[in-house]
């Protein structure tokens, strides 16, 4: 599949937005944030998110992001975002002047979890791979653009048939800062069939 940045749309568009010649630049806005219910009991759904709409069932998106937050929970990065109760986001959230947290959340009806590492707080840039099995899902993370780690294997229960996923941004307390996205690309699944146990019968 093809990815074409003038068919991506917007789910609540930022009040700050630059797009040119395959760069996004998005500026974010306080207190806007993805989160749903679990530890914090907050729910909060008002980051924009950029997206893209696809039925194919194998396949991965890449994108670069880059970055100059200094505020505590600043983050951009990827998304796959169905509705306000099932998405799943991969970023770097900004912590403090010591470490950042690279990590991904998973919202499954209504329920965020959050799996987290730490990363030095001089990291200013980072490479996404999303891919897609069907209904299950991989995140994997680079520095590079070209040797990929693995974050995150999970499950969506409503990842099934059509899907929406690309970029997000977002300031959950009251800051401000500009997150920059270039390189977006679709491929082929780069995210190979398991080739250890197989699977059980239903």
């Amino acid at each position: 599949m093809n990815l074409d940045i003038n068919h991506m749309q917007w789910t609540r568009e930022p009040a700050s937005c630059k797009i040119d010649d395959g760069r996004i630049e998005v500026v974010t806005a306080p207190n806007t944030d993805l989160w749903q219910r679990t530890y914090y009991h907050f729910r909060n759904d008002n980051a924009p998110v950029f997206q893209t709409e696809t039925e194919e069932k194998y396949f991965s998106f890449v994108v670069r992001t880059d970055f100059d937050s200094k505020h505590r929970f600043d983050q951009c990065g990827v998304v796959m975002y169905l509705d306000s109760d099932n998405w799943l986001k991969a970023s770097i959230e900004y912590e403090n002047e010591e470490f950042q947290h690279l990590g991904s959340v998973v919202t499954n009806n209504g329920y965020s979890d959050w799996a987290t590492t730490q990363l030095d707080a001089s990291v200013k840039s980072m490479w996404y791979r999303f891919s897609r099995r069907e209904d299950d899902y991989c995140v994997e993370c680079s520095e590079d653009g070209e040797v990929f780690k693995q974050m995150r294997v999970c499950h969506m229960f409503n990842g099934a048939g059509k899907i929406r996923f690309g970029i997000y941004a977002c300031s959950p307390e009251n800051s401000s800062f500009k997150a920059t996205f270039t390189n977006l690309q679709v491929t082929e699944c780069k995210w190979l069939a398991h080739d250890g146990q197989q699977p059980d019968e239903d």
